[in-house]
């Protein structure tokens, strides 16, 4: 116990929790952390513990899971929670990521397990939009142009600048800045639907042949190919062109809007490459700014990623040009 948060423990007396066996859980990229409580005799359950207090009642991991349990959608169960602790109970889905399993599962397997994630992002679109109540703040909050601006600079700032060192003169900083500025204003100016906002094979569960949503409180408004975007050209996986392909159509087919094939895939590539360079943002960040390394290992696939789309069309010319004179892999 000695290694154990008082706040862990302070709920586990609270809450009779007795001869417990607590395991630390590995996190997110957040300043959450999370341990598995194994009760003597009881089912095990989850601890998730803020850096800070909360209030249960506006806390927004709450009322999303609010609005996804109205869908309904599969999330954890909420078991408890002590705001002034800072403590949240929640069911115990297990260790199995989508991520996890895939490497264990047929091609099978794997293709009804992303067919399955597809449908959960068309479920959150439709009864998004049918439940849309202010009283859910995933509606009073988008991916607009201050939004999806700072993600850019965040990508600048770093990845570019902190994690690989390089010094824009002012000139080519504002040049960079208006290339991303154009894709920015696009992507905020499409119609708007229910975005879980992080949508990738590590915040999908597999439990009891299930899949589990998670990690979805920060849910916002967005392009419906948002959460597409993060889930097939995530930056832990690799999907092939003809799996993306299907599965594009799939969702297509489930929307009813099959026609928009073509138009819809050159949205999904513009999104998809600025997901990709918030990741590479992300992970930069992690590792100057957080000093946590294990984000490096998935820099080169991004990488690849934002750099295919680069190429695909001719009007990310200037941005690529930008981009190669200071990272060889944009080349």
């Amino acid at each position: 116990m000695a290694d154990v948060p008082a706040q862990i423990q302070e709920y586990l007396t609270r809450t009779k929790t007795k001869k417990a066996r607590i395991v630390p859980l590995t996190g997110d990229a957040s300043d959450r952390r999370y341990f598995r409580i194994i009760p003597s005799g009881g089912a095990p359950f989850v601890l998730g513990m803020n850096a800070q207090p909360f209030d249960y009642d506006t806390l927004p991991f709450v009322n999303v899971a609010g609005l996804l349990a109205a869908m309904p959608a599969p999330i954890p169960a909420i078991l408890g929670h002590a705001g002034d602790l800072g403590i949240l109970a929640q069911q115990d889905l297990g260790d199995v990521t989508l991520q996890a399993h895939l490497g264990a599962s047929s091609p099978k397997e794997h293709a009804a397990l992303y067919r399955q994630a597809v449908w959960f992002i068309h479920t959150l679109q439709r009864r998004g939009a049918d439940l849309r109540d202010p009283r859910f703040i995933p509606y009073g909050i988008a991916f607009d142009i201050e939004k999806l601006s700072w993600e850019m600079d965040f990508f600048i700032k770093h990845f570019l600048e902190a994690y690989r060192g390089i010094q824009f003169a002012p000139e080519d900083r504002e040049a960079l800045r208006g290339e991303l500025s154009a894709i920015v204003t696009e992507l905020a100016g499409e119609p708007r639907v229910l975005c879980h906002r992080d949508y990738h094979s590590r915040n999908l569960m597999l439990c009891n042949q299930q899949l589990f949503i998670i990690d979805f409180q920060d849910a916002r408004m967005g392009p419906d190919t948002y959460d597409l975007a993060s889930l097939l050209r995530d930056s832990y996986m690799d999907l092939t062109e003809d799996v993306v392909d299907e599965l594009l159509a799939y969702f297509l087919a489930l929307q009813g809007r099959s026609n928009e094939a073509a138009a819809f895939r050159t949205r999904f590539d513009l999104m998809a490459l600025q997901r990709n360079l918030k990741a590479l943002g992300t992970f930069g960040y992690q590792t100057t700014t957080r000093q946590n390394p294990v984000y490096i290992q998935y820099m080169p696939r991004t990488l690849r990623y934002a750099r295919e789309n680069l190429l695909k069309y001719p009007r990310f010319a200037r941005l690529r040009g930008l981009l190669a004179t200071h990272v060889e892999e944009f080349r």
